[in-house]
């Protein structure tokens, strides 16, 4: 979290251009200090940006108020192509993806990386506060480079070599000790109103930085070849070396702070603890690529809805955000 005292000068991380890092957690998480977001930022700043954001996988900044709806999409796309969300209509005119804590299915309480249940998932995710609670309504990441890098040998060995299925229509319930009835029927009704299965390699190669990463999180159906239950109990492994409390960063959210993550290094998870508090964050996602074995093969899509129209045809193959 940001402190009232300034920052010391060995937590200021300098190497990118003119911009000041704070880091705010051992292994990842970094708040940019003194910018404002603007779509018309230098090149050079964007250049920067990007590889803060490779080095650090999330940057956090603090009131950037001065963005709207608009700006903020116009900002997400000097990273890349921005696209909506596969199956969760945008709000009208855009193609932002709105977590509404006052509509069902607007908390995000449990680990992932962002829509993997598509080949080519996100690369980069750039989230607004819109209202933010008074208290609670937090964020975790956490650094699947690390948690792979810290992996045994046997261990690493045996993950290179695992593909899994990821899929958005998932067990909702899994890991969540009481689940509302209107949050099921949101998630039945709108999240999986069109179902979309991808084989990923359970560690990839991050095209920028190289590092070998786990790719692993809540759309995790089953490991390609092995029972549901040998599957459960290899993923609960991975998955719990992602998730160790000192491979992660939290952050308190004040009001029209931005979050921008790197999704093809990171999870993260929305802690459920401000009660009925409105809380309403806005995504801008930009498009990524398939994810890149260790022995080079890709990930590939399983199934897909049938593109309807032009527009679908233009989202399923952007496998978007």
């Amino acid at each position: 979290m940001s402190s009232s005292a300034p920052p010391s000068i060995d937590s200021i991380d300098t190497r990118f251009g003119d911009l000041r890092i704070r880091r705010v957690a051992g292994h990842l998480g970094g708040e940019v200090l003194d910018l404002k977001l603007d779509p018309q930022l230098h090149p050079d700043v964007i250049e920067h940006l990007n590889a803060a954001l490779v080095a650090h996988k999330v940057l956090f900044f603090r009131g950037q108020d001065q963005l709207d709806d608009a700006r903020h999409q116009a900002f997400g796309a000097r990273f890349g192509r921005t696209v909506a969300h596969p199956t969760v209509p945008s709000p009208q005119g855009t193609k932002l993806f709105e977590l509404d804590a006052s509509k069902g299915g607007g908390r995000a309480d449990s680990w992932h990386t962002d829509v993997t249940f598509v080949d080519a998932f996100p690369k980069i995710s750039i989230l607004r506060g819109v209202r933010i609670p008074a208290y609670g309504g937090d964020t975790v990441w956490a650094n699947t480079a690390l948690a792979y890098e810290r992996l045994p040998a046997q261990l690493k060995q045996l993950a290179d070599q695992l593909w899994a299925v990821h899929s958005n229509d998932y067990d909702y319930g899994a890991d969540r000790v009481q689940v509302e009835e209107e949050r099921l029927n949101h998630h039945r009704k709108v999240f999986v109103s069109a179902v979309y299965e991808a084989e990923h390699p359970v560690v990839h190669v991050h095209p920028v930085s190289g590092e070998r990463a786990l790719l692993l999180g809540h759309f995790v159906k089953k490991l390609v070849g092995l029972s549901t239950a040998e599957s459960a109990r290899l993923f609960e492994i991975l998955q719990n070396r992602v998730i160790r409390l000192e491979n992660t960063v939290r952050w308190s959210w004040r009001q029209d702070d931005v979050a921008i993550w790197d999704n093809r290094a990171t999870q993260h998870f929305a802690i459920n603890d401000y009660g009925n508090q409105p809380r309403l964050v806005r995504r801008v996602t930009v498009h990524g690529e398939p994810a890149v074995a260790v022995d080079g093969q890709r990930s590939r899509t399983r199934s897909r809805p049938e593109a309807t129209n032009d527009a679908r045809i233009d989202e399923v193959i952007a496998a978007t955000a």
